[in-house]
């Protein structure tokens, strides 16, 4: 099939716009927290309602592709997002927020089923594994680039620097001391200019295959009678609510225990966060070709324990990089994960990618877990349930064992002429 340019590009559009409005809690939380008055169980909700959205809509979704096509599942999404977005911005209540949150983490889990096998076919299937990175690269980007737009706003408006044109009509549009709102604002405009171009992009039609295809209920029943699904399900489920774990939490930790402003050096932080992931993926793409996947998941996974640990025990200037340099060793954890899962099960991968995929509510139930403790001890405290995650996820590299070892290259292949 010839490869289509337009829909790559779109996609790829479509990865970044995702991980922008997905990747922003972190650096809001001390603020919106502030806004609100919210104890810590409270604020752990706010990721809670937007990523238990992955755990209700993952499978549903698929069913939804396979009746009504992507374009008009993408249009949807993006349609969600907006509605949420938009509904937000113009009342800003907490209840709103809450409600926004669910909607647009709902349109980003259609999204996240829809645009891989788009991708597969538009791209061409020889060239998927390099695209996927591409797009990996793409999302890790955007959660950058997300914290920085977020800090730009919100001290420009705080400084009432109105004489530039965008702060000057976005502080127009938003509560006084609620400036965090203006990115509310950025997210519906993003999300009216995705509806706008996918409405008159021409979609190539699109043959799912076997482990794109959600499946039966019969083949859902006989993946749950296996452990390693549940496992594994457990893996997604404990590496999501590590990842949002700390990037939700450390710009409030900072500010708590270490005194910097949430609005720069925790938005920062954040920031780098997602940055190193990003970097750590590409590291990790090299070394998954050397080592086997569990040794590479093994190592990353006690570097990542070492830098959570410093990151809550350090002093300041410590403190300020553990945390985001946890992100580059947290990099490798989600596809060696799902490769080593579905690498374990000889059918039905399609329904077992749907539950793996609903693991992603993880980043929801973990916070709350995170906050409740937190009120009854404190933030620190609270911080070190990830341990626990973390070391469900280390114990997957030593019992793991997949029916398809990862291929590895050895070392002294590269140098033979």
């Amino acid at each position: 099939m010839k490869r289509n340019y337009t829909i790559v590009i779109l996609i790829l559009v479509t990865f970044f716009v995702i991980s922008f409005l997905t990747n922003i809690l972190g650096a809001l939380n001390p603020t919106v927290s502030a806004s609100y008055n919210l104890t810590e169980t409270m604020a752990g909700f706010l990721p809670f309602a937007f990523f238990i959205a992955y755990g209700v809509m993952s499978v549903p979704s698929g069913f939804l592709l396979e009746k009504w096509g992507e374009k008009r599942m993408m249009i949807l999404a993006f349609l969600l997002a907006f509605a949420g977005a938009l509904g937000f911005a113009l009342f800003p209540k907490f209840n709103v927020f809450i409600i926004s949150l669910f909607t647009i983490g709902t349109g980003m889990a259609v999204l996240q089923v829809v645009i891989n096998p788009l991708l597969r076919v538009s791209g061409g299937e020889e060239h998927y594994a390099f695209n996927s990175v591409l797009a990996q690269l793409i999302f890790g980007l955007a959660s950058f680039v997300s914290p920085q737009v977020y800090s730009y706003l919100v001290t420009n408006i705080d400084k009432g620097n109105t004489a530039k044109p965008l702060i000057g009509f976005i502080s127009g549009l938003v509560p006084q001391s609620f400036s965090w709102v203006s990115m509310y604002w950025v997210f519906a405009v993003l999300s009216i200019i995705m509806i706008t171009i996918i409405v008159f992009v021409k979609f190539p039609k699109v043959e799912l295959q076997e482990d794109e295809k959600v499946g039966s209920k019969e083949s859902y029943v006989e993946l749950f009678k296996n452990k390693y699904v549940i496992l594994y399900f457990l893996g997604i489920f404990m590496y999501v609510g590590t990842e949002q774990g700390i990037s939700y939490w450390m710009s409030k930790f900072l500010s708590n225990y270490h005194g910097f402003n949430p609005d720069t050096v925790g938005a920062d932080a954040v920031s780098y966060f997602w940055g190193l992931m990003t970097i750590g993926g590409v590291l990790g793409l090299i070394l998954l070709k050397i080592l086997d996947s569990k040794i590479v998941l093994r190592w990353f996974t006690v570097l990542a324990i070492i830098s959570l640990a410093a990151g809550l025990w350090g002093n300041a200037n410590i403190s300020l990089w553990a945390f985001p340099v946890s992100g580059f060793f947290l990099s490798v954890m989600y596809p060696v994960i799902v490769s080593l899962g579905l690498n374990s099960v000889a059918k039905h991968h399609g329904s077992f990618t749907g539950i793996l995929m609903t693991g992603i509510a993880g980043g929801a139930v973990v916070q709350l877990l995170i906050g409740g403790i937190s009120d009854l001890t404190s933030l620190k405290t609270g911080m070190i349930f990830l341990f626990i995650t973390l070391g469900y996820i280390l114990s997957i590299s030593f019992w793991a064992k997949p029916i398809i070892s990862n291929k590895t290259v050895s070392l002294k292949s590269l140098f033979k002429s």
